[in-house]
């Protein structure tokens, strides 16, 4: 795992538009972790819930990447982008190596999304930015009703 305190204050450097792309293109990857999450429990012959359950969140990811992104757009009259990668599955892309591995890999998932959950609510305190706490807060409860 990581240290939330490093990804806080790498993350804490960010001005509003840089998060704001930051969130966008993590939900990207996000919702492309979940759907190969998906396509792995279905090709292991794993319950079908569990499969769907996958998809949901891949569909929510992007889903909120969009509206995300329509919001910049207007805002700042360009697409946005980012390249720092997203703690939410960060440390789980490595694990990714065998499909047999997938329950490890869900656990991790759902631990990063917790260290997410802090690392943005740390953040939200932190920066003096209102806007940008306000994006953290955000954040902060989007990886709290994932998690």
């Amino acid at each position: 795992m990581y240290d939330v305190k490093e990804v806080v204050e790498f993350l804490s450097r960010l001005n509003y538009r840089q998060a704001l792309a930051y969130w966008i293109e993590s939900e990207k990857k996000e919702a492309k972790f979940y759907r190969e999450l998906a396509r792995r429990a279905r090709n292991l012959g794993l319950d079908k819930e569990l499969v769907k359950a996958f998809e949901k969140l891949a569909e929510d990811s992007l889903a909120h990447a969009k509206e995300l992104e329509t919001s910049f757009r207007e805002t700042y009259g360009e697409v946005p982008g980012s390249d720092l990668p997203p703690i939410e599955v960060l440390p789980v892309l490595d694990k990714l190596e065998r499909a047999d591995q997938l329950l490890e890999v869900l656990r991790a998932a759902m631990e990063s999304e917790l260290i997410a959950h802090e690392s943005y609510k740390l953040l939200a305190e932190r920066v003096g930015d209102a806007r940008l706490r306000e994006l953290y807060r955000k954040l902060a409860g989007v990886e709290w009703a994932v998690s």
